[in-house]
């Protein structure tokens, strides 16, 4: 089983910055793709970011040239920088981590997410 910890999370004023950070810990293999999703209040979830294996990364277009998602592969963390935010980026922000347990197959784990409130 694979636990993710998210932190960073807050209330900043439109055109601040966030750093979330998310650790995966347990019986790990191998972690594959690593993604950041967000979910504003009566909205679907949406991906906003996605990083592969191989440091391949996509982005939301709402958040294209902003954001930043990256990973530090020896400690199994993804982080998302978040720079010129705006109230739109208001939303709980979840990560995604696929990953292949130690004699197991791949599977799909969320964190607990974190609220990012952008508010003056």
């Amino acid at each position: 089983q694979v636990q993710l910890v998210e932190s960073g999370g807050g209330l900043v004023q439109p055109g601040g910055s966030l750093r979330l950070s998310c650790a995966a810990s347990g019986s790990i293999f191998s972690i594959n793709a690593m993604a950041w999703y967000r979910q504003a209040p009566g909205k679907q979830r949406e991906r906003v970011a996605v990083i592969s294996s191989d440091g391949s990364t996509n982005y939301a277009d709402s958040v294209k040239d902003r954001f930043t998602i990256s990973r530090d592969n020896a400690k199994n963390t993804v982080y998302l920088q978040m720079n010129s935010l705006k109230p739109e980026d208001t939303a709980v922000y979840y990560c995604n981590v696929w990953s292949t347990p130690v004699g197991g197959l791949p599977l799909s784990s969320w964190g607990q997410g974190t609220q990012v409130t952008v508010s003056s």
